[in-house]
């Protein structure tokens, strides 16, 4: 599975991207289990932000959802952070 995340806004306004491929991993499953649910939550549109909030781009295996400060669910919030944090 292919997970990539696209962060943008924020004070500085900057973007930042990273992406993850969960295949070969031990962790694969819940990697999964995590995306699919976080991918379910999203939008097929941009929501509205807030002044100096970050708007996320999730893409799972070709699927893109969007989400957006403060609104993002428990399941967003952990994909991204991960992806953000482990993936390249």
């Amino acid at each position: 599975m292919r997970i990539q995340v696209r962060r943008t806004g924020g004070f500085a306004g900057i973007e930042r991207r990273a992406e993850m491929d969960t295949s070969g991993r031990a962790d694969g499953r819940e990697w999964q289990a995590l995306a699919e649910r976080a991918v379910a939550a999203g939008r097929g549109t941009r929501p509205a932000g807030v002044p100096d909030g970050f708007s996320y781009e999730i893409t799972v295996d070709g699927r893109t959802v969007y989400a957006a400060d403060p609104s993002l669910t428990e399941e967003q919030r952990e994909l991204i952070s991960r992806v953000l944090k482990e993936g390249a």
